[in-house]
């Protein structure tokens, strides 16, 4: 059973077997919410070992994301919050860049994101209350050489949740967009010292943020304080896109 408005409501995070995917999903689990959290191969011990539910999906496939919302549904009950933060990278310079990767990327990333706002959004709008953010990235509002078809895919979450916010308001359904910055991930991780110093040198806040920092943000927004909220882009990126 679901409820009150706010309270003990049932969450699926995509991408949610590491990473800021995960921070999501346990920031959820913190406040009182039960979680579910897509992987593509094998449960991540981590999700279970937290006592989230773990269901596999591939976000490119939309019967795929079917069979996860029903797997979600049937253990937690109607999803009414989605986070939707799956993703990949294929990064290249434009004139290296294969069309195969670009399409890759923007079939994950954005198309993904389509895929499961269409599916999600069925039982907020028949709950006539719910809450979606959609996981952007500051390369998204700025730009970023070597990046085109991430950039490309992430900024176009933006134009999908400020046009999905305002068909949905009259349901009581919110979609905002948070935006990440660089993040002490693996993904910052595997890169070089000196390569990590330039990141970190361009933010303002001259550090990387953690994934507690944008699970932070998520956990706002999806609150009952954040119901007058929608259409948002919120920057998790230490000042980085001021520029």
């Amino acid at each position: 059973m679901n409820g009150p408005a706010g309270t003990g409501r049932a969450a699926l995070v995509t991408g949610g077997a590491r990473g800021i995917g995960l921070a999501c999903a346990l920031a959820l689990r913190d406040a009182g919410h039960r979680v579910a959290v897509t992987y593509r191969s094998s449960p991540p011990e981590a999700a279970e070992e937290a006592g989230l539910t773990a269901v596999r999906c591939d976000v490119t496939d939309a019967a795929d994301i079917d069979a996860a919302y029903a797997a979600a549904e049937e253990a937690l009950g109607a999803v009414e919050i989605l986070v939707s933060n799956a993703g990949i990278t294929r990064d290249n310079l434009l004139l290296r860049m294969t069309e195969e990767d670009f399409a890759a990327v923007l079939d994950t990333n954005l198309t993904g994101g389509y895929r499961l706002l269409r599916r999600g959004v069925r039982s907020m709008v028949r709950a006539r209350w719910g809450r979606v953010v959609l996981i952007s990235s500051v390369v998204g509002l700025g730009g970023q050489a070597g990046q085109a078809n991430y950039a490309a895919s992430k900024a176009g979450l933006v134009g999908l949740a400020r046009s999905v916010a305002k068909e949905l308001a009259g349901r009581n359904v919110t979609v905002n967009v948070v935006a990440p910055g660089p993040v002490e991930t693996d993904m910052i991780g595997a890169l070089s010292e000196k390569r990590q110093e330039e990141i970190r040198s361009a933010v303002p806040l001259g550090r990387f943020a953690t994934t507690a920092e944008v699970a932070a943000a998520v956990r706002f927004l999806v609150s009952p304080e954040a119901g007058y909220i929608t259409g948002a882009v919120i920057p998790v990126d230490g000042g980085l896109s001021m520029s």
